[in-house]
This record gives C-alpha cells, structure tokens and sequence, in this order.
C-alpha cells in the first residue's frame, strides 16, 4: 500500500498538440532547427493506494484511454534528451490536487498522495548549450524547477516543526541609526517613517517590543494594495510647468479646489490626495443627486447599485456588482498564475459580496510578442511567454469556473516591456432580498470557507508595492497565488442559494493580507485562532498563517445559532468551513498560535494606515511638437502617404499589432458560458466583425428576464504616454461612446477606473502622470454628469487612476436588443 509507483502518460501521436506547439516554438522563437522531435508526457508519483484502485484510476484518473498512451514505471527513451519539471515545494499544484480527489472518489477509505511533474522529451542533434536554451524557455525559475528522473523512496514529506515567534527586542527603545538596519534588513513595503510611527506605537502605548508577525501584518494592512497608502499621501505643493495645454490642465484644478471647499467646508480631516481626486467628482454628482441607485454599506467590495428588474412580469429589486483587478506584477512574473487569479481575485469581490458572477472582460498591455528571443531583458520573461501563458491562465480559470469571457483586447505599446498590464473586470448579481449587510456583533462567529492555506500567496499584497529588480523575481515567487477555479465555483453555487446568503451577516474574500487582513476587515474586535485554519501542509509558522493569500477563501460572519446550519450548507457544497474567529467587545485585533498571543493590536493603530506622508507635485505638461491628435498615422504610414504609396501605406497600417485582428487570441476564452451572453465576441455576416464592447442578461436562476448589463472600456496608450490627462479624458469618451452605439443609455453609465503608472518616489515629477490623469478623469467626470464609483473602502469609491472603464446599463429590453443584432450584421 505505501509503495510508490510511477506512471507516465502521454497524448497519442494525433492529439499531442501541445508537444507539437513546442517543436514548433523550439524551431521558430529559439532558432534550433535540428530537433527533429518533441514529447511531453505527464508524470505522476502514486503512494498509499491500493492495487485494485491503483488499476481503475489508471484508465479513469491518470490518463483517458482514446486519447492517451500510459507507460508503468518507465518508457522508452532511445537517444533522445529528456528533463522533468515539476513545482517548486509550497507551489498548489492543481493537477495533482485534482488527481487525489477523484481517487478518493473510488474509494473513500484511502488517504492518496499524488506528485505530479511534465517530462519533455527532445529528439534530434542538439547540443548541451542548446539543451538549456530549451530548458530555459519550459522552465520559469519563479514557480518551477527542473527535477531529477530517479524515484523517491517515499512521497510523505516530514515537516519540522516550525519555531515559535519571536519578538525583536529592544525595538521600542532602538536608536533610529539600529532600527535603520534592522528596517533595510526586513524588505518590507512600509516606508521607515512608517516604522518609525510602530515604534512609536509600541513605545508609548504597548509598553513593549512587537513581535515579527505583528510586523508584517501591519506592512500588509498598509500596503497600496490593502490600503492604498500612495493615494493618501497628502500633496502640498502643485507646481504646474509652463507649456502647451496647461491652461485647462490648471483650470480642472482649480475646479477641484472649489469643488473641494464647497463639500469640506469646516472639516479639517481632510486634504488634498490622490484618492480625493479620485473621489471628489463622484461625491459632488451624488450631492447633485445623480446618484440615487447606490448601494451603501461598510461591506462592499465591489461597486454595486439597485436596479429595478422585472421578472415574469413582477419587478423586483437586484443588486447589480461590478468589479475590476489588476495582476501586473504577479502575472510579469509567473503569467499562468497570475493571470488565472486576476480572473479569480476579481470573481472574489462581487461573490463575497454573496452576487452571482456571470460575465467577464479582460484587458491586457504587451510589449512586441513577436520580437526574438534574444531581446527579452534582463532578468524578464520573453513578451512571447508572457503573453501567450497569460492567455491560457485567464481563460483556463475562466472555463474551469464557469465564466462567460465576453470581452477580450490586448493593446501594444514598447512600453509594456518593463512591466505587463493585466486587467479583469467581473458583473455579478443577486437578488436585494437575499443579501443582508449587517453589523458584527459581539459574540457573533466568523467561519473560514473554502481552501486551505500554503505558503504561495505569502507577501502578495506587499510584494505589488514594492520596486524590483533583476534579481527580487527569484525570491518572490511564492507571492504569485495559485488558483483553484473548482472551489471558487463550490463557493458560487453555495452563495447562490438564498437561504444560505440571507444568514451570512458580512462576508470578505482572502484577496490581500489573508487571514489577518480578510478577517481583520470584518469587526473591530476580534480574536482569531491560528491554530483552526486548515493547513495544506504542515510546517507553517504562526506569521505564515496570518498574512498568507492562498486562494478560494471567504471569511463569513455568523450570528452564534446560524453556525450549526451554515456547517451544514457548505458540507453539502463538498466546502470545508471552520469557525476560527469570534467577534469582542474590546476593539483589538488579537491572534493566537499555539495558545499564545502573536499579535494584539489596536483598532485605532490599525486604522491610522500607517505614518502621515506628504509630497510635492510638479506637473509635466504635453510637448506641442508631439502633439498627438496631429498625427493621423504610424511614422511609417505617415512615409508611405507622402510618398503617393497607398498600398504600402494601407499594408503597413494592417501590419500595426494595434490594429490586426485578435481573433485568435479571443477564441480561447468561451464568451456563452451560462447563456447569459447577448452576442458573441465577433458578430457580423461572417462573424468576424470585433463588436466593442459585452452584454448579457442577468443571471435569473428561475424566471423571465429582459434585463441586461453592458460593459466596455476606453484607453489608447499612445495618446495617455504623450498627455496622461488626455489620455483619461479620452478613455471616458471612448468607453462612453462604445456604450450609446451598442445602443445603451449614457444616462445609466457608471465607470470604475483603474490605475496603472510607475512607482512613485520623492521626486515631485513623478507624480505628475497619476495626478494629471485624475484631473483628466475629473474632468470628464463633471463633463459628462456621470459618476466613477467602485472600490474596497467604506462609501463605494472610484478605484483610483483611469485606464480602464466598465459601464453599466441595467435596463435595456428585448427590443433594444433586436436592435443590437441587426446593428452588429
């Protein structure tokens, strides 16, 4: 029974697509063209299992006998090179989780483990050097690494047993030179005031030293990406430089200031920031009262409005969500990962907010993908790989979980080199009448749901506020979760269910900071118990259980008599679920391990997000000699115009990445999942006419509905690289106009924008891109009368920086969507 036996299976010759994908790769991207031939077999390691079910998993688990070919133990190999690659240890391998279920589904009594890794086989003359090119281009070092051929004794692993945390002594009463070290020794995201602010803290309010994993949940509570910390830094000097359009640049900030002083009169909490930008148009359009169909509430993670729905001919009322995520830096650097939990983190949002997700956007920046190999930059991933992984990592999550991709788009610009854009937006909806926003009370229950936690995921929200260079990607793998679509989809259809939602009192997704933020967010008072989270393996520390993000996990908040009947629903769904926190009067965030307090920290530290940081702007202005809505075309096309050469001109305008067709790329993601889907992603007599934008109808599990949802986007880098505050402008109109000529009214759009620019710094310049864009987007905010609502803070806010736009029109009918139809033939 504890015998571990290996197997190998591989595609028959007709269905080996992908080993026949990568010979090609090998021969075109890497130049080596004496491979004559490439296999790829799957290799799983099988230990405590039975031989009767050992020879029915063979034919039903490991391999499907029409398609693929198995070999026991080993297989031929001939002259050919071979290497193996498998995850690095803590890495979700997903393949091997979903082997050992459907074993167990044979039989229930056996307790499997399964290690999976792809053995690649490379036939032909090729040399050592070459070798390690093609290992270079299988292997990404983040995630995985090459491993042995021999057989290990045994696939039980032993973890030791972790230490206990410690505290850093002397820390309260460190001279700021030793606490200098100490901080560069961290590698934390938190800049050294903010440091100094916790010694401060400890110092004179805890009377003591904190502990290491006080420290990082506090870096994690206020990273940008929990807190948003560089959108709350206060500006105090705004320089605008001389130069072409700085008039109406200036005149919007004039605007601002006197918007800012009609709404703030007396209140001396606020100043000016980034994030006031950001939300500034939006609270002057809602005091207007043109935005009456909000919902509010301290719990939404997800922008969210009321809308009137008539089903079988009685109107209700429905919460309609939508919700935008970026994955940049996760998916630069591991892009299947990385994109699959952009899709997943952006699902997470709307459902813990307990609305049914039912159709998805994606928007990606890429450099040139087709440039050579031996042009990617140092210490990057090849645009080819980065692409073309991503791709299959959204799509992969997307259909595994059940999403409608209805829009897909990729722009290019040679600026998306240094690092990659990738943006998923999600609609969900629900019934009003199944969703409660409540209040945690003391002594109410706080219940894990869904996976276990590992290590990947640890340092995400930190490791996307930090700078990186050639050599941090090596190290940070472990901050790129790993997803698991089917128990995101378990945690769908158990939300789905009314009198499963209706009991659930608040509820947070494990998107950024794990249990310490996901959990932290849900009371002021609470104490958690580190000791009841599900591990996926043992070995983790109490600091590792509190910050990490692994993937597919709620947080859900019961009163004391609904946890019994709440255990009992999610068994039901095949969902793990423990109770694991409490609600307390005292306003501090407690964690236990091992019986012992690791962090214990006020409500009011928490919430102070850190040290007040302050910067000056200086605002850049557009160069008149570029000015971009003076050129009509490419230089290149502009060349050929002015030569007479039409053909060439209209040859080289095709050949522009921006402007040839996608089809390829937007046929690997289902846009019908569901049938919620208006029209498909290409329309037209021949279906391929690029429509601009999605709609579906909303997901009604029983009943007629007419109602639909439609959702687009607006952004051109070229113009956003040559005037960020044009480029917001612009992106406004272009989403806007997508909309009204899918026939939607612009009176019912709501944008989320989303933000996408270098890091920041003290240099007052480079503030200039974010801060001119948000004028930009206030601007057309006012403009337009319409608002920008969305976001994770209390009172749904405008996420930040405008790139990205999703759109909202609830309440278009089966005659306008006739119309739709005819208009796209």
């Amino acid at each position: 029974m504890s015998k571990v036996r290996r197997v190998y299976v591989e595609k028959k010759l007709a269905f080996a697509v992908k080993a026949k994908e990568l010979q090609a790769e090998i021969k075109s991207y890497l130049g080596i063209s004496s491979v004559t031939g490439v296999r790829e077999l799957i290799r799983y390691d099988i230990e405590n299992i039975s031989e009767e079910t050992y020879k029915k998993a063979l034919v039903t688990v490991f391999s499907e006998p029409p398609v693929d070919t198995v070999f026991e133990e080993t297989f031929e190999l001939g002259n050919a090179k071979t290497f193996s690659v498998e995850y690095l240890p803590g890495q979700f391998d997903q393949r091997a989780d979903s082997a050992e279920q459907c074993v167990k589904l044979l039989n229930e009594e056996e307790e499997p483990v399964i290690r999976t890794a792809t053995t690649y086989v490379i036939e032909g003359d090729i040399t050592e050097e070459q070798l390690e090119a093609i290992k270079h281009h299988c292997i990404n070092p983040v995630d995985s690494r090459e491993t042995g051929l021999e057989k290990p004794e045994t696939l039980v692993q032993n973890f030791e047993d972790p230490a206990d945390v410690i505290s850093f002594v002397g820390f309260a009463d460190m001279p700021e030179a030793q606490l200098k070290e100490l901080y560069s020794s961290l590698n934390l995201a938190m800049t050294f005031k903010d440091f100094l602010h916790i010694q401060n803290y400890f110092k004179k309010e805890e009377h003591r030293d904190p502990s290491v994993t006080e420290i990082r949940v506090l870096d994690t509570y206020w990273s940008d990406h929990c807190r948003h910390t560089t959108f709350s830094t206060e500006l105090k000097d705004v320089k605008f430089d001389d130069g072409f359009y700085r008039k109406p640049i200036e005149e919007t900030y004039n605007d601002y200031l006197n918007t800012f002083k009609n709404l703030y009169e007396g209140r001396s909490d606020k100043f000016v920031c980034l994030m006031d930008i950001a939300l500034l148009a939006m609270k002057r359009l809602k005091k207007e009262g043109k935005l009456q169909d909000q919902e509010e509430s301290d719990e939404i993670n997800a922008c969210s409005i009321v809308v009137p729905v008539e089903v079988d001919g009685q109107t209700e009322e429905w919460l309609v969500n939508f919700k935008n995520e970026t994955h940049n830096h996760p998916t630069e650097i591991e892009p299947f990962g990385g994109a699959a939990t952009c899709l997943g983190g952006a699902i997470r949002d709307p459902l813990s907010g307990r609305t049914y997700v039912y159709q998805a956007m994606r928007v990606t920046g890429a450099a040139d993908p087709t440039v050579s190999v031996k042009d990617t930059l140092p210490g990057k991933l090849p645009q080819k790989k980065i692409v073309r992984e991503a791709a299959h990592g959204y799509s992969s999550y997307g259909n595994q979980i059940g999403l409608a991709t209805g829009y897909v788009k990729e722009v290019y610009h040679p600026d998306y080199v240094a690092k990659r854009m990738e943006i998923g937006a999600v609609m969900g909806a629900a019934p009003r009448r199944a969703v409660q926003r409540l209040t945690s009370d003391p002594g109410d229950i706080i219940i894990l749901l869904g996976g276990r936690t590992g290590r990947d995921g640890i340092g995400g929200a930190t490791g996307s506020s930090k700078a990186h260079n050639t050599q941090s990607t090596s190290v940070c793998g472990a901050e790129v979760q790993k997803g698991n679509a089917p128990t995101e989809r378990k945690i769908q259809r158990l939300f789905r269910r009314e009198e499963v939602a209706h009991i659930i009192k608040k509820c947070n997704d494990f998107g950024a900071g794990g249990v310490s933020v996901a959990i932290g967010e849900l009371a002021d008072g609470l104490r958690i118990n580190l000791d009841k989270v599900p591990k996926k393996y043992a070995g983790l520390d109490g600091t590792e259980l509190a910050i990490s993000e692994s993937q597919e996990r709620m947080a859900v908040v019961v009163a004391p008599e609904d946890v019994k009947t709440f255990l009992g629903y999610a068994a039901e769904e095949n969902l793990e679920a423990v109770e694991v926190a409490v609600v307390t009067e005292d306003p501090r965030l407690v964690l236990e391990w091992r019986g012992k307090e690791i962090v214990n920290l006020s409500r009011a530290f928490l919430d102070t997000n850190g040290a007040h940081q302050e910067t000056n702007v200086e605002v850049e202005m557009p160069e008149e000699k570029e000015n971009y809505f003076k050129k009509i075309a490419a230089p290149k096309v502009a060349e050929a115009v002015a030569a007479n050469d039409m053909k060439a001109a209209w040859m080289t305008e095709l050949a522009d990445l921006n402007v040839c067709s996608q089809k390829g790329l937007v046929e690997m993601f289902d846009g019908s999942i569901g049938v919620n889907s208006v029209y498909m992603p290409f329309g037209g007599k021949y279906q391929l006419t690029e429509t601009q934008s999605m709609v579906a109808k909303l997901p009604v599990a029983k009943g007629d509905c007419d109602t639909v949802t439609m959702m687009s986007y607006g952004f051109d880098p070229y113009l956003s690289s040559w005037s960020p505050y044009h480029g917001s402008v612009y992106a406004v109109l272009e989403s806007l106009s997508r909309i009204v000529t899918a026939g939607g009214d612009y009176k019912k759009v709501r944008f989320t924008f989303q933000e996408y620019f270098r890091r920041m710094s003290e240099d007052p310049k480079r503030w200039s891109q974010p801060f001119a864009a948000l004028l930009g987007a206030y601007n057309a905010q006012i403009g337009f009368g319409l608002p920008s609502i969305g976001g994770k803070d209390p009172c749904p806010e405008p996420s930040m920086i405008l790139m990205f736009h999703q759109h909202l029109f609830p309440s278009l009918w089966i005659s306008q969507k006739k119309k739709i139809s005819s208009h796209r033939n």
